[in-house]
């Protein structure tokens, strides 16, 4: 009848509504709680960008020094610096958010997947960005100056420097949640564990090429980064294996 259909039509606009509204309040939670943290970790911009600075400061020739270009550089790349910062430091509060949004509409199965693997995901990508940190920045930069040919002074620009370290963070961060990746991609059903296995060949030859794509052009920051995703590429596989059942049983349907 019509007036159940308009009855019908009007639940779902507000069905949708509410949702639209849950989503702006999660949205409003998550740059509140990234604000906040962005106003604690201001202050300490500077020190910030000194400490990230030491890998290659540590590694230049005695007298060379950072230097600044363009005349905001030394008020916008620390900032940049800050604002990266926060939204790492943020991140499990922006990620817990999308949760809240997205979890009631899952199984519980589901959801008992998911949160093992958005923790997984966090995890990986944080250990990324330590790794680039603390093992590749200063292999890199140690490569770099002892390359550089004589009678060049080796003065590096803030904001070309930030830009590239962010570039490494990101790269590696990224390329650290392989194994998520897979055990999503056996969870959708689209490979298997056995498929996974039999294209390792293929998939080193992809890792090789992508670190020579997305690292900088020396050996060394790409043995750093392949190296870690062959191995990652293992524990994804691995993973893979132990979540495989459970993948199948989820599919079979809500209650079973």
């Amino acid at each position: 009848m019509p007036g159940n259909a308009d009855h019908d039509r009007g639940g779902e606009d507000s069905h949708l509504f509410d949702h639209l509204l849950e989503l702006r309040s999660r949205l409003l939670r998550a740059l509140a709680g990234f604000a906040l943290v962005l106003a604690g970790v201001l202050p300490f911009a500077n020190r910030l960008y000194a400490r990230l600075a030491q890998p290659l400061i540590d590694k230049l020739p005695e007298g060379a020094q950072l230097i600044a270009v363009e005349v905001a550089s030394p008020f916008f790349a620390p900032l940049k610096l800050a604002v990266f910062v926060a939204m790492l430091v943020s991140m499990p509060w922006l990620l817990y958010q999308l949760w809240a949004f997205v979890a009631p509409g899952l199984y519980k199965r589901e959801q008992r997947l998911a949160m093992p693997l958005l923790l997984s995901a966090l995890v990986l990508f944080y250990a990324g960005c330590a790794f680039a940190f603390f093992v590749v920045l200063p292999s890199v930069f140690g490569f770099l100056t002892a390359v550089t040919p004589d009678g060049v002074a080796m003065m590096t620009d803030i904001n070309a420097y930030l830009d590239f370290v962010l570039v490494i963070f990101l790269a590696f961060g990224i390329s650290f949640e392989l194994p998520v990746a897979l055990v999503i991609l056996v969870l959708l059903g689209w490979v298997t564990p056995a498929q996974l296995r039999e294209a390792r060949g293929y998939a080193i030859v992809g890792i090789f090429v992508l670190a020579a794509i997305i690292t900088p052009p020396d050996v060394i920051s790409q043995l750093m980064l392949a190296v870690p995703m062959i191995l990652l590429y293992e524990a994804g596989i691995w993973a893979a294996r132990m979540l495989s059942p459970n993948a199948v049983d989820a599919r079979a349907g809500p209650d079973a």
